[in-house]
Formats: structure tokens, C-alpha cells, sequence
């Protein structure tokens, strides 16, 4: 199976599923702030999917992340029938910190820059 393909049917499933959290009715997951699917993983032969997923309030991430598993069956339901896939993958859910992780960088580079025009500015040679 092409790489291409793995990869338009990830896109897919994001997609899918990130309409799907929107209707979930599980207070664990519908009454946190904001939720969002970050990246899939699915294996070569369609048997697994590893969905990724970055909640705004970190202290509610394992309540979120049970939530998920809680309701993986009607989500692979839910996703078979839209994909109209052989196989529907069994669903795996993973905590994401890259958006925070990239939020820290960013501001680790904004002190940075505040230090050098405290200091008069990066030292230019001409």
C-alpha cells in the first residue's frame, strides 16, 4: 500500500473524527474548552490508528483522553460508515503537547529577542 494513500486515508480519518468529537455527548469530552486531533498514525494494513490528540487545559487531558476511550467503539462505528473502508482501524488515543511544546519555543525566542534589544540590539559587522 502506498505511502500516499496511508497518508490521504490519515487526513481522512482526522477529518472524520474532528466532526465526530463536535456530536460526542461525553461530559468528559464536550464540556472541555476546546479539544483537537492533531495528527493519525494509521498502520500499513489499516488495523490500527494512532490519533493524537492536544486538549487547551492540560489538567483536564486524562479525563479527556478516558472520555476517547470510552467512546472509541461508536467513533469506529461512526467511522466505517463514513469511510466506507475493508477495515476500519481500532482507534488509539494519545495525549499531544507539541501545540504547548511549540508555545514554549516561541516564547523562549521572544526573551531571547527582548534581551538583545535590552542590550542595544544583535551586534552587526559591516
Amino acid at each position: 500500500m502506498s505511502s500516499n494513500r496511508i497518508g490521504r486515508i490519515n487526513e481522512e480519518i482526522q477529518r472524520e473524527l474532528s466532526d465526530q468529537l463536535r456530536r460526542l455527548k461525553d461530559p468528559r469530552v464536550s464540556q472541555v474548552g476546546m479539544v483537537s486531533i492533531t495528527r493519525v498514525d494509521t498502520t500499513g494494513d489499516l488495523r490500527y490508528a494512532r490519533i493524537y490528540v492536544s486538549v487547551l487545559d492540560k489538567s483536564q487531558e486524562k479525563d479527556v483522553l478516558k472520555g476517547l476511550k470510552s467512546a472509541s467503539g461508536f467513533l469506529r462505528r461512526e467511522l466505517g460508515r463514513a469511510l466506507q473502508l475493508r477495515y476500519t482501524p481500532e482507534l488509539q488515543f494519545i495525549g499531544d503537547d507539541s501545540i504547548q511544546h511549540g508555545a514554549h519555543i516561541l516564547e523562549v525566542l521572544r526573551q531571547v529577542e527582548r534581551a538583545d534589544e535590552a542590550r542595544g540590539g544583535p551586534e552587526t559587522e559591516e
